[in-house]
């Protein structure tokens, strides 16, 4: 049988240190736990288990992607050249980007989402709202299908991002796929057919003996 689709797997980061997380961090190149990193080697080396190979392996310009793809690598996937692929970043969000979440100025026309500080549609000073991300990320995904047509394409990427990616193979609202969740080191995963997206799972928590 003729294989068609393009596989696409998605791996949000590594948890990142103490106090970047107390703030919104966006596209601040921010550092990675070690302590998480020590305490989750059993994750990587699942990872590396669970992932395909070959594979065309993306990251973003950020490095706490990078860093989490070579934890990847060094817990036993075969390393792979590492492309970058800027339009899977997570959320620029401008002038706020840095502040503690309380510190957020007061908004009287956008309430924040229930699962994050910012309304789906609120642009940030000088920055992307959550519907921006999600123009922006599916025509990132669009080019790497067509790039890699038939293949297996690893991304490791951003919350913020991910969600945006599966808000475009699933045609829904940038606010609706504010309410997925999506934790460090998980894996989504999409496929590209001749007829559109398919999204085969969310979320995906990968333990030793399989997937959580």
């Amino acid at each position: 049988m003729t294989v068609t689709e393009t596989r696409i797997w998605l791996v949000r980061h590594a948890v990142v240190e103490e106090n970047a997380r107390a703030t919104l961090y966006g596209l601040n190149d921010v550092t990675l736990c070690p302590h998480s990193l020590a305490a989750q080697a059993p994750v990587y080396r699942a990872l590396a288990q669970r992932l395909p190979h070959p594979a065309h392996w993306v990251v973003t310009p950020l490095s706490r992607t990078l860093r989490t793809a070579e934890a990847i690598f060094r817990a036993g996937y075969a390393s792979v050249p590492l492309g970058v692929e800027p339009g899977l970043i997570e959320q620029d969000l401008g002038a706020w980007q840095g502040l503690a979440h309380a510190a957020l100025p007061p908004r009287l026309t956008r309430p924040a989402h229930a699962f994050w500080p910012l309304a789906a549609e609120e642009r940030p000073p000088g920055g992307e709202s959550m519907a921006d991300v999600v123009g922006r990320v599916g025509a990132a995904l669009e080019r790497l299908a067509r790039a890699q047509a038939g293949g297996d394409v690893v991304a490791v990427s951003h919350g913020g991002a991910i969600r945006a990616a599966v808000a475009h193979a699933l045609h829904i609202t940038a606010d609706n796929a504010l309410h997925l969740a999506v934790e460090n080191l998980s894996l989504t995963r999409l496929e590209r057919h001749p007829a559109g997206w398919r999204v085969v799972s969310v979320n995906e928590w990968i333990f030793p003996d399989g997937i959580g």
